[in-house]
């Protein structure tokens, strides 16, 4: 048998979106959040909500990197993230910031009940996630860095994060 690839037109998206949101909380660059709706979309993220300073999917940029998945993937803006937070909290959700900080854990550690609500707030590209934010979440977790650099792309470190969360999910 041979390993042939499929056209991208025969693909047939599950159903299902799983119980996850992401806030992304003044993430500047159009590839960002662009690359934030594409993965969304792929991985069956529920929500994304954007706040403070962050691009929009309107940006052309942001448009051209989320290849129309931004027409797919419901998303809201604020620009306080605080009531964000406290209304998805009231909804059930835990608060989980993907962050390095003196409490993180490691993203693999992260425990997840079954029927659990996940909202994974994302920070900036140079500043990472702010501390009120920090002080609002459930849980702080990292992805342990193997190499010189103690950071990643905001949009690498997402698909990282959503793939190991949404997993623990199913």
């Amino acid at each position: 048998m041979s390993n042939t690839q499929l056209g991208h037109r025969t693909h047939q998206p599950a159903p299902a979106k799983h119980a996850l949101c992401l806030l992304a909380h003044d993430v500047r660059r159009p590839a960002n959040v662009g690359g934030l709706f594409r993965l969304a979309d792929a991985l069956g993220i529920e929500k994304i909500f954007l706040t403070g300073g962050s691009c929009t999917p309107a940006h052309p940029k942001a448009r051209k990197a989320a290849r129309t998945t931004e027409q797919r993937v419901p998303f809201e803006q604020a620009d306080d993230p605080l009531p964000v937070v406290a209304a998805l909290k009231q909804a059930g959700y835990r608060i989980v910031s993907l962050e390095i900080s003196s409490t993180s854990i490691d993203l693999a550690k992260l425990a997840i009940a079954p029927g659990e609500r996940i909202c994974l707030v994302l920070g900036n590209e140079s500043a990472g996630v702010c501390q009120s934010l920090l002080d609002a979440s459930d849980a702080t977790v990292h992805i342990p860095m193997r190499g010189g650099n103690s950071s990643m792309n905001v949009a690498s470190a997402c698909a990282i994060a959503t793939y190991v969360i949404a997993r623990k999910l199913e």
